[in-house]
């Protein structure tokens, strides 16, 4: 992972200093809320329903054993013993007091951590795959890539007040495991003629307008990208919306000017900007790629203990994939234990996992933007030995990628912008399905809950995706079918009238009767099906069935 360099450590320090002076003269009265509002944003400071929330940048996911003992330590000694992982990537503390705020920056930098792009205006904190450099299908890994344009971005004078917050993805492969199309700016390394180069989307989004992105470039040469994406957020900067917070995203614009007229813009201001100090040379590249190279990895021929105990069966068949060097795993930990809030580790859970890391995974951690963990590189012959260690901290919940594996926003149990609560519906549904042969039988679903139209559940790309609403003071629950956040993404269909709390989860089982009354084999998933039958059929199904109940 990539390490601080002496100018990284006195920009972040000298950070640190100016948001303690800042703080302490809101704290005094010489700042009011409104003019300190947009300082504790570019801090990663939101003032919360309850209290303030702060929201530290875990860049493309990338975590070392020391910065989660750190994180948790934090959790214990400034907040209430947890945190909670994100769909960025990120981890938040939802209950940090005002004055200790610059007291957790420093102690975040001194593990290589702040909280920059992680709120405001700005290019937020860069995101990509979890199983980058891991995996045979790559072209290239990722995180170099996310290490550069974070560096690029961090501090640029032209973006640090963008009409609205912005987006960047970066992936290696054709597979997409970072909803990539549902960003601002999404990009897949690809390679052509024998020259790896970046093919380039635009205008992705969720929130009150979904949008899936459009491609702008079928290929770009690698040294030209930061060339490239200074000529996106220019056009952005100069032709975006300042006028309406609702229309101010980059998607509103590519959508109002059409993609050939932006990529035009683009096309120009691209050729005016095109700099020889932005272009990246080899030296650089492989400078920053030496920062990522795999632990020392030899391959062998270990393999997966058997073990006759069925819950570890499960777990394997469920968490652990193989690892592009033989003999070795990736083990998927799901943050998604019955009754458990989704994303949420305790600062217990935490100071194991840094331990646990150390000893079967070279130190290293990654958090997915499914609000999972990842311990990338453990030896074959060490995963009974790991289940058994994650289980006595109830880390071993075997159910990645199935039902109970829902993405959840955390609503108005904490936000003010949420209009109902997504929590509790979460744990509904995990309490409900909690049945490993159930879940399989089910297959691949994904589940995904926001607590409001903004979407930081997902759920418009949800196999079913669930909204929360506010009808006159109580909550509904709006249900929409059929959306992907993978290389396939699409937007889910809204399939009718809105549910209460109580009838929620038969609604969701009457949907799962018609998947599987139209289901043809074991590999034939929901996604598969609805793509198939259409939302005309589920809709007749889920309604008749309430319409006799009522």
């Amino acid at each position: 992972m990539y390490k601080y360099s002496d100018i990284d450590k006195k920009i972040i320090a000298s950070r640190v200093k100016q948001f303690e002076n800042q703080v302490n003269r809101r704290l005094e009265g010489r700042l009011t809320e409104e003019e300190f509002k947009p300082l504790r944003l570019m801090n990663g400071l939101y003032l919360q329903l309850h209290a303030y929330m702060l929201r530290i940048a875990i860049p493309y996911g990338e975590l070392s054993s020391k910065q989660l003992r750190k994180i948790a330590f934090i959790a214990d000694k400034y907040d209430k013993g947890y945190g909670h992982f994100t769909t960025r990537q990120n981890i938040q503390f939802n209950w940090p007091k005002l004055l200790e705020v610059p007291e957790i920056l420093r102690e975040l930098s001194s593990v290589e951590m702040h909280a920059i792009q992680t709120s405001g205006n700005c290019i937020r904190n860069i995101s990509s795959d979890h199983l980058a450099g891991l995996t045979l299908n790559e072209i290239e890994d990722p995180r170099p890539w996310c290490e550069i344009i974070r560096k690029w971005s961090t501090f640029h004078p032209e973006f640090s007040f963008l009409p609205r917050k912005f987006k960047i993805a970066v992936i290696g492969c054709t597979e997409d495991r970072a909803a990539m199309l549902v960003h601002d700016i999404g990009l897949r390394i690809i390679k052509r003629k024998n020259q790896v180069g970046f093919e380039i989307f635009v205008g992705g989004g969720q929130g009150r307008t979904p949008i899936i992105g459009k491609k702008i470039r079928d290929f770009l040469p690698k040294k030209d990208i930061l060339n490239y994406l200074e000529a996106i957020l220019t056009t952005y900067n100069q032709e975006g919306r300042r006028d309406n917070i609702y229309k101010a995203r980059i998607k509103i614009l590519v959508r109002e000017l059409g993609i050939e007229k932006f990529r035009s813009l683009v096309e120009e201001n691209f050729s005016k900007l095109s700099n020889k100090e932005l272009e990246i040379d080899d030296k650089s590249i492989e400078e920053i790629f030496g920062f990522f190279r795999l632990p020392p990895l030899k391959p062998n021929t270990n393999q997966i203990p058997s073990k006759n105990n069925h819950e570890y069966q499960n777990w394997i068949k469920q968490n652990v994939i193989p690892h592009k060097i033989q003999g070795y795993s990736i083990v998927q930990i799901s943050l998604k234990a019955p009754k458990k809030p989704p994303g949420d580790a305790t600062s217990n859970q935490m100071m194991a996992l840094a331990e646990i890391s150390e000893k079967f995974s070279f130190s290293e951690i990654r958090v997915t933007h499914e609000q999972n963990l990842v311990l990338p590189h453990v030896s074959n012959k060490e995963l009974f030995n790991l289940w058994n260690q994650l289980k006595i901290q109830n880390l071993a919940t075997p159910n990645l990628g199935l039902i109970t594996d829902t993405i959840c926003c955390p609503g108005m149990d904490y936000c003010a912008l949420a209009t109902a609560r997504s929590i509790p519906i979460s744990q509904k549904i995990s309490s409900h399905f909690n049945n490993y042969l159930k879940q399989k039988e089910i297959g691949d679903l994904k589940i995904k809950i926001s607590g409001c139209i903004n979407a930081c559940g997902h759920h418009h790309v949800g196999n079913i995706g669930i909204l929360g609403l506010d009808r006159k003071g109580q909550e509904f629950y709006q249900i929409t079918l059929g959306g992907s956040a993978k290389e396939d993404a699409a937007i889910g269909e809204i399939v009718g009238p809105s549910f209460s709390e109580n009838d929620l989860i038969d609604a969701i089982e009457k949907i799962l009767d018609t998947y599987k009354k139209h289901k043809r084999n074991k590999s034939d998933d929901f996604l598969s099906v609805f793509r198939r039958i259409g939302i005309k059929e589920f809709k007749k199904d889920l309604y008749d069935n309430f319409t006799k109940k009522a």
